[in-house]
């Protein structure tokens, strides 16, 4: 497994890959691996025969109160668990590598980027898309794999490789979640221990919306279910609740007649948990 600290040697690495005819799957992360980033990595090696993983914790999509010095890290944990899952090469800059001196272009997906998390955090999408396609450019993948936990950061992503043309699949991958249904964060193991027993709050709170969307709720009743469901756990500092188009993320109202995803945020102490879940009514 090749360890690529600069752009130039990831480059020479995937220019050696194309002379021998391969196809390249990128799984971007941030470090900390879960059992959550090595199910896109088994993703990514089934679309393609050459697997990068990066590991970078990007400064541009944190805010200034958020938990970027405190986002955790294991270098050793995480090399070693890539290269137990066969990884061909991961891309590890700093950010002076990353970024350079003096860098001023950053790439947004306006609409997409304003709304929902974008709200909550402004900025951060800013962040994301100018790093993945950094990534993108650097790599040159034909495939990129990334987790539906993060929904709204694949629709952003999406609409970016759309509206840009460029040439690689973006790839889905279902959330993979705990024994008690908390969808797998490296954020997770911030939580203290009474937080941790009641963060499985969340995705009861998503299964008992696709339980009343079967049933035939509106959207007023499915948010009021939520928030209810929510509420039984008392560190849970709810942040919001969208049901959303699952395609366009456009807002909705009425009877639930089509496939809708739920967006959940949700604070315990200083970590901010997300999850998500399309529900669709019983038609």
């Amino acid at each position: 497994m090749k360890i690529c600290r600069t752009k130039a040697e990831m480059r020479s690495a995937v220019c050696a890959w194309r002379r021998e005819g391969a196809t390249v799957a990128l799984v971007p992360t941030m470090g900390y691996l879960h059992e959550g980033h090595l199910g896109l990595v088994r993703l990514a090696r089934d679309k393609a025969e050459r697997v990068v993983a990066s590991i970078f914790v990007n400064p541009t999509q944190f805010g200034p109160n958020e938990d970027l010095e405190t986002y955790p890290r294991d270098e050793a944990r995480d090399l070693a668990l890539l290269q137990a899952e066969g990884v061909d090469a991961v891309f590890m800059p700093g950010v002076a590598e990353m970024y350079g001196a003096g860098g001023d272009t950053f790439v947004e997906v306006p609409g997409l980027s304003a709304i929902l998390q974008g709200a909550l955090r402004p900025g951060h999408f800013r962040g994301v898309a100018t790093v993945v396609t950094k990534l993108f450019n650097i790599v040159t993948p034909d495939f990129a794999v990334f987790g539906e936990k993060d929904y709204q950061q694949l629709a952003v992503i999406r609409q970016m490789v759309r509206d840009l043309d460029m040439p690689l699949e973006i790839v889905g991958h279902p959330t993979v979640r705990e024994a008690d249904g908390l969808a797998m964060s490296s954020r997770n193991v911030r939580l203290s221990a009474e937080h941790r027993a009641q963060a499985g709050v969340l995705s009861r709170a998503l299964a008992r919306a696709q339980e009343l969307a079967k049933a035939g709720a509106d959207i007023a009743a499915l948010d009021a279910a939520i928030r209810d469901e929510l509420a039984s756990a008392p560190a849970a500092d709810v942040k919001s609740v969208d049901i959303r188009d699952a395609e366009t993320l456009a807002e909705l109202s009425g009877r639930l007649e089509r496939p809708a995803v739920v967006l959940l945020a949700v604070a315990f102490g200083s970590v901010l948990l997300i999850d998500q879940q399309v529900i669709s009514p019983d038609t």
